[in-house]
C-alpha cells in the first residue's frame, strides 16, 4: 500500500507534458474555422 502511495506521489510531481496555452490555441483556431465555415456557408444565402 506505501509503495502505490509512493507511485501516485510522485506522478502527481510531474509537470505537464502540453502546455495550456497551446492547447487554448488549438481550441481558438478551431473555432475561429468553424467561425469562418458558418460565414461562407451563410454568404450564399437571401435574408427572408
Amino acid at each position: 500500500m506505501l509503495t502505490l502511495l509512493q507511485a501516485a506521489e510522485e506522478h502527481s510531481e510531474e509537470a505537464a507534458a502540453v502546455s495550456p496555452y497551446l492547447i487554448g490555441a488549438i481550441a481558438l483556431a478551431i473555432l475561429v474555422v468553424m467561425l469562418l465555415g458558418l460565414l461562407a456557408f451563410g454568404k450564399g444565402r437571401e435574408h427572408t
